[in-house]
């Protein structure tokens, strides 16, 4: 794929991210406002009921606080996937739910687990191990700079807090390496240099031609080998009319 195709910024690359935080901070608003409690409404690990958490967990949050912690890098997060991985970031963000949910309800305490940081998870996990699979500089350096800023989390899937969804960080954490290892097309490649090639001949290089077996320069080629260099160059004029006034 085109690089310039790939890393490209669109209204898109803000505007969801932006959406998808105002959805959440919206239902937390409205539970706020009219007194409802949606955390009946998370996942309930095994139980049929609980099932319906895998939908609506990532939407609903418990205090102020805990939305807080997980808008800021979701907002950053979102972002970068929409500008680095664009082709394939619906697809992360639905799947990255429904997955990472559905592991929680298989592996969580008997317990409701709301929030979205199951969703970071997911986007923290993808993005660092997408870029390190890629081999792409620009994505190696996005890798680098998740480690950065939210490599600290990893010790949150682990039983550390009782008050804390370790079993849904643990699941977000599972689904992003699995999506790194399973979305292979429309990701930026490095680019292959001619050497690289898979039909690439050393005794056909124009440039190798300037070096003898020891590796020391040639002055001049032979004569037959630069007959067939410039034989290889063609010019060609186009002659237009000019049109009369």
């Amino acid at each position: 794929m085109n690089k310039s195709q790939q890393f490209k910024f669109s209204t898109g690359v803000i505007a969801y991210p932006v959406f998808f935080v105002l959805t959440i901070w919206i239902v937390f608003w409205a539970e706020v406002r009219f007194g409802y409690n949606f955390s009946k409404y998370g996942v309930y690990p095994q139980t049929l009921k609980g099932l319906r958490g895998v939908l609506f967990s990532p939407f609903i949050h418990g205090s102020i606080e805990h939305i807080y912690h997980n808008t800021i890098p979701l907002f950053v997060l979102s972002t970068a996937l929409f500008y680095f991985y664009r082709k394939i970031a619906w697809k992360v963000l639905f799947y990255g739910i429904l997955l990472s949910g559905f592991l929680t309800w298989c592996i969580g305490r008997p317990s409701y687990h709301i929030g979205a940081s199951g969703l970071i998870y997911v986007l923290v996990s993808f993005t660092f191990f997408k870029g390190i699979f890629a081999k792409y500089y620009r994505l190696i350096a996005l890798s680098l700079l998740v480690v950065f800023l939210y490599g600290s989390m990893i010790w949150y899937t682990m039983p550390v807090d009782n008050n804390i969804s370790w079993e849904g960080h643990l699941a977000g954490l599972i689904t992003g390496l699995l999506f790194a290892l399973l979305f292979k097309k429309e990701i930026a490649k490095p680019k292959k240099f001619a050497w690289e090639e898979e039909h690439y001949n050393e005794d056909d290089d124009p440039f190798l031609k300037h070096f003898d077996e020891n590796g020391n320069f040639i002055e001049s080629l032979p004569e037959d080998e630069v007959e067939e260099e410039s034989e290889q160059l063609q010019i060609r004029y186009i002659f237009k009319k000019k049109e009369e006034e």
